[in-house]
């Protein structure tokens, strides 16, 4: 028993699976690259996919498996110009993940309009149900980068002892209802490293007491301050001012992305 290939059908198959994947690592791993790098690299992918295909060792099967990581590192190589050896298995993982849900994705569309991939149209329905399928995935993961940027706040905190605006990362949580007891004014959150950079500007009449709950802790008190002045940059700047911020001993480490929890209300203008 033995099967036709035809070398010329999966060279091109082969290219426009490499042209979808490297296209959608690169959402992922948020490298860019010119056209003229993404051709390169999915086209030097194909010709060493059909080279281990050729070659007179072993399974088909086998060879296909044991070049698929060398091929991608190869990819990431030429397209994204990765070329440290733990980004590169990072990129080969994320890209065989983008390829087993690109695949499923393209099989499932291909199962609903019960497509036999015979005939002279095979090879042009394949590749239509293969963009159909890039084009849902990158839509999604677009719609997931979407959600974290509008959860990711860049905000200028402007320091007046310091004459100097200091730049810090602020994640925005619509869970955070953290008031003041007494005005019912927002509070935010910030660590206890941001804090000492800022502390300049905490006058003591300014002291709050804030009573909070949390889980594992049904009682707390957090120490807060009043910012002179804080800046959110978004499309337009929102400007704030007597803003209270609690010093968050916990939830907030160092290894964190960001150094301050901000209240949703002051995203209102």
């Amino acid at each position: 028993m033995y099967y036709k290939l035809y070398i010329d059908s999966v060279f091109i198959l082969q290219m426009t699976a490499n042209l979808y994947l490297l296209s959608l690592a690169g959402k992922v791993l948020k490298c860019t690259a010119t056209h003229v790098r993404i051709w390169l690299g999915a086209l030097t992918g194909s010709l060493l996919v059909c080279m281990a295909m050729l070659a007179p060792v072993g399974t088909m099967g086998m060879r296909i498996l044991i070049s698929a990581v060398p091929v991608s590192m190869c990819m990431l190589c030429i397209t994204f110009r990765i070329d440290h050896g733990r980004k590169l298995i990072h990129g080969s993982l994320v890209m065989a993940g983008c390829g087993f849900f690109w695949g499923s994705i393209m099989i499932w569309i291909m199962n609903r309009f019960r497509t036999v991939l015979k005939g002279k149209g095979s090879l042009l329905l394949t590749i239509a149900a293969g963009y159909a399928a890039y084009r849902i995935l990158y839509g999604l993961l677009t719609a997931v980068k979407r959600k974290q940027e509008n959860c990711l706040r860049t905000v200028a905190v402007y320091v007046p002892a310091l004459q100097k605006e200091l730049k810090i990362q602020a994640l925005v949580d619509t869970g955070n209802h953290l008031a003041d007891p007494v005005s019912g004014a927002p509070v935010c959150l910030v660590s206890v490293e941001l804090a000492g950079q800022i502390a300049s500007c905490f006058r003591p009449e300014k002291y709050h007491v804030i009573p909070y709950r949390s889980v594992g802790k049904d009682k707390g008190i957090l120490h807060a301050y009043e910012l002179p002045e804080m800046v959110i940059e978004q499309e337009q700047k929102i400007r704030k001012e007597h803003v209270i911020v609690a010093v968050c001993d916990t939830g907030i480490s160092k290894e964190s992305i960001y150094q301050m929890i901000l209240h949703p209300r002051l995203l209102e203008d």
